[in-house]
């Protein structure tokens, strides 16, 4: 069996299983939230960091959750659009990909372009410790534009709709990088106001209009318009945060958001 390995393990969220199951323990207690999101934004920084804020969004979405995650990350290394079809390692165990989801999306899958990605393997061990019964879709998107999230909307939706999946959808995004503290708060909450109507036209807007370095922006967007589509209504805050918060240094930081869209 062909399989994804873990490429970041060790790097961004610990290798060893218990010392990670712990760590999981800990974001996830009193995390809960009485939501039934369809839509998430989760961060993708090293779990020091952002774990916290990560589990928060996990958390709006119910733990017997037995989908299908399709699961939206940049591409930091200038690859193309593409999915993978394979197994994903986790140090909790194996995720299974829903090879007939990925299939019906009708995009290039490959796999190359995703062995050393990491803003879609950090969400992994998220998914696999709440939601063990769950399978994956994952989706690196590389170019970003309007155009290209609404066409990547109108696939999922496609293959919800041809293949009658129960779904969630993961956009994997941090947000303002390495700017000063405020800077990064006043950014980083102007453009996700938007969000609170699934405006993805005026979250575009803003993301140009401040300059916002969010990394995963074409995510977010797919991501909230397919649930748009599908019914969702909102979106929701549930947290915000800033690696300052963690390193005491307020003078470059990396902004981070959990959103639920409902």
């Amino acid at each position: 069996m062909k399989i994804r390995t873990c490429a970041v393990a060790g790097m961004f969220y610990p290798r060893d299983p218990n010392h990670l199951e712990q760590l999981l323990t800990r974001f996830f207690s009193g995390s809960d939230v009485a939501l039934d999101a369809k839509g998430i934004v989760a961060p993708h920084a090293g779990y020091i960091y952002s774990g916290e804020v990560a589990a928060r969004a996990y958390a709006a979405v119910p733990a017997d959750f037995s989908g299908t995650f399709v699961v939206i990350g940049p591409s930091h290394r200038g690859y193309m659009t593409a999915v993978s079809s394979v197994s994903w390692e986790t140090p909790l165990g194996v995720l299974d990909t829903d090879v007939a989801f990925v299939e019906a999306l009708d995009i290039e899958t490959d796999e190359f372009s995703h062995a050393d990605e990491h803003s879609i393997e950090v969400q992994m061990p998220f998914i696999k410790f709440r939601f063990p019964r769950a399978r994956i879709a994952p989706v690196m998107m590389g170019e970003q534009g309007e155009t290209s999230a609404k066409l990547l909307a109108e696939k999922i939706v496609s293959a919800v709709k041809g293949t009658r999946r129960d779904v969630r959808i993961v956009a994997s995004s941090d947000f303002s990088h390495y700017v000063p503290e405020t800077i990064a708060r006043e950014n980083d909450l102007y453009a996700i106001e938007p969000l609170q109507s699934l405006d993805t036209e005026e979250f575009y807007r803003r993301i140009e209009e401040r300059t916002v370095s969010a990394c995963g922006y074409g995510p977010i967007a797919a991501m909230a318009a397919a649930c748009r589509t599908m019914g969702a209504t909102a979106g929701k805050l549930i947290r915000y945060t800033t690696s300052g918060e963690i390193t005491g240094d307020r003078r470059e930081v990396v902004g981070y958001a959990a959103i639920a869209v409902i």
